[in-house]
């Protein structure tokens, strides 16, 4: 395959997720890249290192976080925000590679060093989300209890959405969790 030939990183996701799903610790980026038909020197190209491969894209979720927050209206409530929040970053997934995330992380799931990157990935996010609500006005706790709904939320969102059974549209799933965030809320007063 040519070396700038359209949907390499793809490919190398792909290949990345079959190798680990078979041995995460004994696969290298060599056999990935080799496996989607790449140079190594392509494989770094497109990331760091192998367990980036799982992870690229994640910094959409944030920006598209901060980006919501930054253009709600001034005085949204802040269940307002969230569902706010959670419509735009749920537009990051695609409905088409449900089966792919699902698999992705079964992977996360069962590795130490994946599920470590995991978490690092979710702190950053929540570091530039609680940054954004912070430059909103949000003063005290708010952000942070806030920014706990957040993760809270696109969290559930996304395992229940990668578990459904069907192909349940991601955002049923985050109107679902919304809800049942709210009603849990308001039992808490």
């Amino acid at each position: 395959m040519g070396r700038w030939e359209p949907g390499t990183r793809e490919r190398l996701q792909n290949a990345a997720l079959e190798l680990f799903e078979r041995g995460y610790d004994t696969t290298t980026a060599a056999q990935i890249a080799e496996r989607a038909g790449t140079a190594k020197s392509t494989f770094f190209r497109h990331f760091p290192d192998k367990r980036e491969v799982l992870f690229a894209g994640t910094g959409q979720i944030a920006d598209r976080a901060v980006a919501a927050i930054t253009e709600a209206e001034p005085g949204t409530t802040p269940f307002n925000l969230l569902e706010e929040v959670l419509r735009a970053v749920t537009k990051v997934f695609d409905p088409a590679n449900r089966v792919w995330y699902g698999r992705r992380q079964a992977v996360v799931d069962h590795h130490p060093e994946l599920r470590e990157r995991d978490l690092l990935k979710r702190q950053a996010q929540n570091e530039a989300i609680t940054t954004a609500l912070r430059a909103q006005g949000l003063r005290g706790l708010a952000p942070d209890v806030l920014v706990a709904l957040i993760a809270l939320a696109l969290h559930t969102t996304y395992t229940r959405w990668i578990e459904a059974p069907d192909d349940q549209d991601i955002a049923a799933v985050a109107a679902d969790v919304l809800a049942e965030l709210r009603a849990t809320a308001a039992t808490l007063n």
